[in-house]
């Protein structure tokens, strides 16, 4: 396949404020790595938070680093739709307006009046792929996966292009198990 590109499953989790950080897991703790992931300076951490809404909450949900200059919570629509918050379809970052709900660390907790979003799915792209793509940075792309009978093709894909980023494509976890994704799929650039 040409314009070919990593498709990523992205569970829920979660990005820290300072502030946040330090009202959640104690003045002047830092964020402790446990893996880095695709994307270059980004990684999982050993911390994890739980995640209140309205009706239910989620446990154990994980913290990704570094810190932000503001919180976001990043879910299926499932898991808001389970715990009773609105989070609407966001590109990262986008967070003005968007739900809200509390977090719960150890040593506190702390409510974000907005911040909780299902995330827009996106292609990471360094300008190099971008241009041997032919797509840009914002352009809305679909994107073609084949799986053991689930195959899909994603539409309203967003293309994020930047010289900090490797290539790969963003999907949550309902959008990851409706196309039946598996660890190192593949996915094709069709338009």
């Amino acid at each position: 396949m040409a314009n070919t590109v990593l498709v990523e499953t992205s569970a829920r989790h979660v990005h820290l404020s300072r502030e946040h950080v330090e009202i959640l897991f104690g003045k002047g703790h830092e964020l402790t790595k446990k893996k880095d992931l695709s994307q270059p300076g980004q990684f999982a951490c050993e911390e994890r938070v739980t995640v209140k809404g309205a009706k239910k909450e989620l446990a154990g949900v994980s913290v990704l680093g570094p810190e932000r200059p503001a919180t976001q919570v990043e879910i299926s629509l499932t898991d808001a739709r389970s715990i009773g918050v609105d989070a609407p379809v966001r590109e990262s970052g986008d967070i003005a307006g968007t739900g809200a709900c509390t977090l719960v660390g150890p040593c506190g907790e702390v409510t974000i009046n907005e911040g909780v979003i299902a995330a827009k799915r996106h292609i990471h792209l360094d300008t190099a792929s971008a241009e041997k793509f032919g797509v840009a940075d914002k352009q809305i792309v679909q994107v073609k996966v084949v799986s053991d009978g689930r195959s899909n093709i994603f539409g309203d894909v967003v293309v994020r292009v930047s010289d900090k980023f490797a290539p790969a494509m963003h999907v949550d976890t309902d959008e990851s198990n409706a196309a039946g994704c598996t660890p190192g799929m593949m996915g094709e650039i069709i338009a």
